[in-house]
């Protein structure tokens, strides 16, 4: 039986399985840290720049976030605030490598897109337990 890459208890048919999501997940992490560090000169140029640095590294929480999540899934491991903590030490230590400031507005851009993560799980979870209950 061919595996069509999506996960069996997706009830939406475009979310990516597991493996799929790590990979792209992890492939965006190192793409992402990769152009930060090429333009860290650039982006620590200005005021303008160095937010931008600061919302550029929250983006390497978000995907971080994403691979530890989906990599503790398939061990079976259950998920929580280490992993948390764990994606937003090494977004914060990329963050420092472009500027100190980026620092404090990578803190502040990822603790807003936890947020909205943690709204969209809790929102997509309760739509699967309503699916659920139907049937």
């Amino acid at each position: 039986m061919l595996d069509s890459g999506l996960n069996e208890t997706s009830s939406l048919g475009f979310m990516a399985g597991l493996g799929s999501s790590m990979l792209y997940s992890f492939l965006l992490f190192s793409v992402i840290l990769s152009l930060q560090e090429m333009y860290r000169e650039k982006l620590a140029s200005s005021e303008l720049f160095t937010i931008l640095g600061g919302f550029i590294s929250s983006l390497i929480f978000a995907v971080l976030l994403t691979f530890i999540g989906n990599f503790q899934e398939t061990c079976g491991i259950r998920t929580g605030w280490g992993s948390v903590l764990v994606a937003e030490a090494i977004a914060l230590i990329a963050a420092g490598t472009v500027h100190r400031v980026c620092v404090t507005t990578c803190f502040l851009f990822s603790a807003g897109l936890l947020y909205e993560i943690n709204k969209l799980s809790g929102m997509m979870l309760l739509k699967n337990e309503v699916k659920t209950r139907r049937h």
